[in-house]
This record gives structure tokens, sequence and C-alpha cells, in this order.
């Protein structure tokens, strides 16, 4: 499965991807509703570097998140990937392109969901519009930090 979110930030390409290399990018990216907690942060975007993360599948199942950098090409690009978590897979390219405007942000999402079928048949329905929700928040951090 596949999840884009794309924003225009009027910024450039620099300064947006500067905003994900700050020490403390992790919590500014986590909305308030989200019950996770950071267990380990990434201390760049370098390949290799690894952060987890306990969450709560539906407010309620544990579940831990081990993420590591996969790639890394500033100011353009970097990707992380599940190790280990609750999807059967996740993979996350972060793209930071120029425009007209300033720059363009574009996270892309491919995924697949736990449960196999049934994942799949309920996706659009439980992952998809969290990953609006949190995707539009994170989105609007980067914009207010790197258009001020």
């Amino acid at each position: 499965m596949r999840f884009v979110k794309e924003s225009v930030i009027r910024a450039t390409p620099e300064k947006v991807f500067a905003f994900h290399e700050l020490p403390d990018v992790m919590h500014r990216l986590m909305p308030p509703w989200e019950k996770s907690k950071i267990i380990r942060h990434v201390k760049s975007l370098q390949v290799g570097e690894r952060a987890i993360i306990e969450t709560k599948i539906f407010g309620i199942f544990p579940a831990r998140w081990i993420a590591e950098h996969t790639a890394y090409d500033p100011p353009r690009m970097f990707e992380d990937t599940q190790i280990s978590g609750p999807f059967k897979s996740w993979r996350h390219r972060h793209i930071v392109k120029p425009h007209a405007e300033g720059a363009i942000l574009r996270d892309e999402i491919e995924y697949e969901p736990p449960m196999s079928f049934l994942g799949s048949l309920f996706a659009p329905y439980f992952i998809e519009p969290k990953l609006k929700k949190l995707f539009d928040y994170r989105h609007s951090v980067t914009k207010k930090w790197a258009e001020e």
C-alpha cells in the first residue's frame, strides 16, 4: 500500500531539510494526541541511525517500533525503514524538492499492514485516516518552523 502527503513550504529546500536535522525533531513531530514514547532518538539522519518508539495500536495494544535510516541525500531526501514494529513492512521517504514558491515537502510511505488480507481490507478505514491526520500535523509543524 502507498500513502503520500505533499505540501508547498515558502522556504528554501535547505531550510526545510534542516528542520529534520534538529536534535529535538522527533518530539516536535509527535502529535499531542499520540500515546507514544520516544525510547531512543536518532542522533542524525545518517544511514544506520535507529529510533525506537513505544506506541499503542488502537490506543490499547503495546507495540515497539524500531526504524533505521537507510538512505541520506541532503538536502533532497532521507529514508527510514521499519526493522521491527506493528507493520509487516514500512518504508518512508522524506523528499524535499525546489518549487517556485520555495520547496515541496513530500512524504512517501510504502507499507504492508499487519494481518495480511484483513489488514489490507481495513487499511483504508483505520490506517489511512490516521496517517493523513499525522502527516497533516507534521507538515504544519514543519511549515511553521521553516517559514519563520
